[in-house]
């Protein structure tokens, strides 16, 4: 996504937003709400004077238009954002009216910005120009390092030393150090996929040597190794949502622990009700919440207030399943800076 401020002062004013793709359309479902006053340049019926017995057939032309939002509606199968409500600048004011957003279709927002909804579309504008996804295809004494283009995987490189069971106990340590050498150079996402442990175990300890690089790793279990692994991964639809996978770590983490602390009887509140109660009194150190509940009025009041106590905002994707996990605990919880009564 490509975006730019065109009248901002604080939080509210005017942002223009141009969609570039699926997941663009997907964050915009997220950002436009009931209320926001949204421009863009669409196509209406004109009428033509005519002396004629029988009139000519209306002609649509493009307008600009500003129409305050009734309702966002994001349509998967046609790969279109559908914003409905009343015109308020242009022709035909007081009009309804659909503005249909599919990708290369600019838009104007005029709204009150949140701190989340900034860092969504900074999230969204990073993902635009995102380095190519690679993908390593491990097994036991060999890995593939495959880029991903738009044609299909290209292969970068192939590690091979024997790492089995049978072979020195140096072997694998030293595996492991080629192999990572080798994605060193990697500056967006990696995929590492392949059958058994051996992806986790290279994970660990890519970890200890190139901390920065193992927080974009995505771990995917695979059948086959090598190309069969780079196919599966394809089919699992793992590149399709990429971008939201590397923002999916995050959400990952904050459930895990959301959920051990549960376990622990450690400080935690979930549930709307409790979790305003723990930001009444300043508790909450991270506020989760699922993606649709961000049109609810109450919980858009409560987000507020947590980041006004400087407390961490989550947005979790219910079509993940961190988002579904939480989605079941009523979808909004908290982690705490101590307990409460």
């Amino acid at each position: 996504m490509k975006a730019e401020a065109a009248d901002r002062k604080q939080e509210y004013g005017e942002i223009r937003l141009f969609p570039e793709n699926a997941d663009d359309l997907w964050h915009l479902s997220h950002l436009i709400s009931p209320g926001d006053l949204v421009f863009a340049t669409t196509f209406r019926t004109v009428d033509a004077p005519s002396d004629k017995i029988r009139p000519e057939k209306l002609e649509k032309r493009p307008v600009r238009l500003g129409i305050r939002v009734e309702r966002v509606e994001l349509h998967d199968y046609s790969n279109r954002l559908r914003i409905s409500g009343t015109i308020e600048h242009g022709m035909d004011a007081g009009a309804h009216h659909t503005i249909n957003v599919e990708p290369g279709y600019e838009i104007s927002v005029i709204r009150h910005w949140k701190p989340h909804d900034l860092e969504r579309i900074e999230r969204a504008v990073k993902a635009s120009v995102h380095e190519p996804v690679h993908v390593l295809a491990i097994e036991e004494g060999e890995a593939v390092l495959f880029r991903m283009r738009q044609s299909g995987p290209e292969e970068v490189t192939t590690v091979t030393m024997g790492s089995g069971k049978g072979s020195d106990t140096d072997s694998r340590p030293a595996f492991f150090a080629r192999v990572a050498e080798e994605v060193s150079p990697v500056r967006g996402p990696l995929v590492i996929a392949g059958p058994g442990f051996i992806k986790e175990d290279f994970f660990r300890f890519l970890a200890t040597r190139d901390p920065g690089l193992a927080e974009r790793v995505i771990l995917v279990e695979t059948r086959r190794p090598g190309q069969g692994a780079v196919g599966e991964v394809l089919g699992q639809g793992v590149l399709d949502k990429i971008t939201e996978d590397v923002q999916l770590g995050r959400e990952v983490r904050a459930v895990e622990e959301l959920l051990m602390r549960i376990a622990r009887d450690l400080p935690v509140a979930y549930g709307k009700r409790d979790v305003e109660t723990a930001v009444d009194f300043g508790a909450a150190e991270e506020v989760m919440v699922c993606d649709s509940l961000l049109h609810d009025g109450g919980i858009v009041r409560l987000l507020e207030k947590a980041e006004q106590q400087r407390a961490r905002v989550t947005i979790l994707s219910e079509r993940f399943d961190p988002g579904k996990q939480l989605a079941a605990l009523g979808g909004v919880a908290a982690l705490l800076r101590f307990r409460i009564q």
